[in-house]
């Protein structure tokens, strides 16, 4: 009897041995979708990526002994669920793993763009430092942080881990969420849960942590721009069609946005090209939880995903 194929869609860190499977790992660099599609026939398991688009092409390709896809993401927007159910194809994802990581690019981000460290990195990298002199007490003027108010929108635990690390500038925390999350309402965060609307109002840091969904789609639109506080930064880690960003663009050029910073792309990898010329905005490239420990961590929970699949038993990070 033939073994098991477990093709993996891009190389991931870490290790992936599946005991009695053959394990067919995708290249470093993104391939051409119909390369993809090529390499995926007759898989058992499919390891995909958040760019992988999983849908009917995608099943077929693979053909009827595909069993089951393991996203190598907590974000399952790239798949077809309804379409795998229908075809009885499992999908697990990764979970908790992308976490930390995730918390910690939205801090970097917003520290980074408060700050306007990238805007100082390119002064001194340009020779002005060396050729101006040292800086008045007026330049490069940043926002604080200490004290002021976070907005999580989307109370899951990214948005949970990127709150408690504002307890270390004091910060007051709301939170907008379909319904009471205790985690977020007792000490040490005692946050306050919102409406979308109140939340961009009051906030001084609004950090965007909501799934993809069609009621998600633009939820950060020209309109909603419009009611945040011209000294107002917003952070988004979460799925770049979560915000309009041509209206995002017009509003920190315009400077009722104060500033940006951004790990995700409305079109990705494509960038609105009035955002890459903008100082008010810091871009870093989908990156999210692209730290050692918890990529390795993210593999380990594929391969374990995968095991149970084709062992015939529920994965642990079942989504469908």
């Amino acid at each position: 009897m033939s073994r098991p194929i477990v093709v993996v869609t891009r190389r991931v860190p870490g290790v992936l041995d599946i005991p009695g499977a053959e394990v067919r790992l995708g290249p470093d660099a993104i391939a051409p979708r119909a390369a993809t599609l090529e390499r995926i026939r007759g898989a058992s398991i499919v390891v995909t990526m958040f760019s992988d688009k999983v849908n009917a092409e995608f099943l077929d390709a693979a053909g009827p002994g595909l069993r089951g896809v393991c996203n190598f993401a907590v974000g399952v927007d790239n798949i077809d669920l309804p379409e795998c159910r229908r075809r009885g194809v499992v999908v697990a994802n990764t979970p908790h793993a992308v976490t930390e990581g995730t918390a910690d690019i939205a801090w970097a981000l917003l520290l980074a763009t408060a700050r306007r460290v990238v805007e100082g990195h390119e002064y001194i990298r340009s020779g002005a430092f060396s050729a101006n002199g040292t800086l008045g007490m007026a330049d490069f003027m940043g926002r604080d942080l200490t004290g002021r108010t976070l907005c999580i929108v989307g109370a899951g635990r990214i948005g949970q881990a990127v709150a408690m690390r504002s307890i270390g500038w004091g910060m007051r925390v709301l939170y907008v969420a379909r319904s009471m999350h205790w985690e977020f309402e007792l000490a040490p965060l005692a946050a306050r849960r919102v409406t979308l609307e109140e939340g961009l109002r009051e906030a001084d840091v609004v950090s965007l942590h909501t799934p993809l969904t069609p009621e998600t789609r633009h939820l950060i639109n020209a309109e909603r721009l419009a009611m945040m506080k011209p000294t107002a930064i917003l952070i988004n880690t979460a799925r770049g069609p979560v915000i309009d960003e041509a209206a995002l663009a017009r509003a920190l050029r315009a400077g009722t946005l104060w500033g940006a910073g951004l790990d995700v792309f409305e079109r990705e990898p494509e960038v609105h090209p009035e955002l890459l010329g903008l100082p008010n905005v810091t871009l870093t490239p989908h990156i999210g939880s692209a730290e050692v420990r918890y990529r390795e961590m993210m593999t380990q929970m594929v391969r374990e995903n995968a095991m149970a699949m084709l062992a015939g038993r529920a994965p642990a990070c079942v989504v469908a």
